[in-house]
């Protein structure tokens, strides 16, 4: 059986009245940047606009729906009220613009992986997969004005727009954005996933990752485990049938064995596990190399349900937080949008232990604004949580 989400701590007016998000994302930053090499410009007096001020004022520029600009930012600046938040001066284009060449990425990455160290758990997990590492790894891409000439073309439906990927492992047992890395859209996404592999993680993702059979031995190298889903297509060679339960069948299982992929000797796969589920709605071909006893038939393919929480979160950055349009245009300005988008998210599920829906999303930027009082925030995020909804298919 499926668990659903747990239900969230109650939140108080007494805790809404501190929920400052730009205050907590400084208290953090101070402590990474804090200890850091930063570049010598910051060491200039004379220098007015620090990493602090940039950096909380981009973040700012992602919770404001007002705002879908570097410009926008910068005019934002000079309010009275967003400058006594960020703590800094009104900013010129031209200093936010410099800013991303002196500011280091990796830094916001190590407040990233801090954050989600801390993060509690989005939902109650299934007993069956709490003690497994599982990662779905999957890209997602943002397009990029003609002017940013670093982004290579060759993306979108036509083939002739350019593009950033965001390449995204996405903890599947406690429902949080896990690693990250930004490259342009023509990168290659199984490459990412050798570049983010780590020892002991099981890494879940779809029919693109289950052609390439070089990876599956790549990822069992590494003392790694994965779950992918197969092309109907795919050249099976059984080896050894392995018996069905009655629990696997319940599911829709059929045909559960020991096989090798590939029409030839010398393209063949290593020996994988593979599950063919058939329902009356769909048809699965997954492939793992975990062991039977680790992760029977019918859990290969709850496992593998479970990736479809990976789109919803991009569907989540992109649409609820609205983080569509790009406010910088190099490479490193970029680069800490993402991140800095990544690190929102974190800190919403720090403070209200989910992801906050439209509406609630809506109140929050209110609150943040001050068009709403603590106590209409509160009311608006007790009246329900953003589930994660049934588990989907690519």
């Amino acid at each position: 059986m499926d668990h659903g989400p747990c239900k969230p701590a109650r939140i108080t007016e007494a805790q809404l009245h501190n929920w400052e998000l730009v205050e907590t994302f400084r208290e953090v930053l101070g402590k990474t940047y804090g200890s850091a090499k930063l570049h010598p410009t910051f060491d200039d007096p004379r220098r007015e606009l620090g990493y602090a001020s940039y950096l909380s004022l981009f973040l700012l520029g992602l919770f404001n729906p007002v705002v879908t600009s570097m410009r926008g930012l910068c005019a934002a600046s000079q309010l009275p009220r967003v400058r006594a938040t960020i703590a800094g001066p009104s900013v010129s284009l031209g200093s936010f613009s410099e800013m991303q060449s002196v500011v280091d990425p990796t830094l916001l990455y190590e407040m990233f992986r801090d954050l989600v160290e801390r993060a509690p758990a989005l939902a109650q997990p299934d007993p069956r997969l709490k003690n497994l590492n599982l990662l779905a790894q999957d890209g997602s891409l943002w397009r990029a004005l003609p002017r940013m000439t670093w982004a290579e073309y060759g993306v979108g439906p036509d083939g002739e727009a350019k593009g950033v990927r965001l390449h995204l492992r996405f903890h599947l047992v406690r429902g949080v954005p896990w690693d990250a890395r930004v490259d342009q859209g023509k990168s290659c996404e199984r490459q990412a996933l050798r570049d983010m592999l780590v020892p002991a993680q099981i890494s879940v993702g779809d029919r693109y990752y289950g052609e390439d059979y070089r990876l599956f031995r790549d990822i069992d190298r590494a003392g790694a485990g994965f779950v992918f889903r197969l092309k109907d297509n795919a050249v099976v060679h059984e080896e050894q049938v392995l018996p069905l339960s009655q629990a696997d069948r319940a599911v829709g299982v059929v045909r559960h064995a020991w096989v090798r992929l590939g029409a030839t000797p010398a393209k063949q796969s290593i020996r994988v596990r593979l599950v063919e589920i058939r329902t009356s709605t769909q048809h699965l071909l997954l492939v793992t190399n975990l062991p039977v006893a680790d992760a029977p038939a019918e859990l290969v393919g709850l496992i593998y349900r479970r990736r479809w929480q990976i789109e919803l979160f991009f569907r989540w950055i992109k649409c609820i937080l609205r983080n569509r349009h790009l406010f910088a245009e190099s490479p490193q300005g970029v680069t800490i949008q993402l991140y800095l988008a990544l690190i929102a998210a974190v800190l919403f599920q720090m403070y209200t232990g989910r992801r906050p829906t439209k509406r609630q999303m809506e109140a929050i930027q209110f609150f943040l604004m001050g068009w709403a009082s603590a106590e209409d925030l509160a009311r608006l995020l007790e009246r329900g949580t953003a589930k994660v909804p049934n588990a989907k298919t690519s």
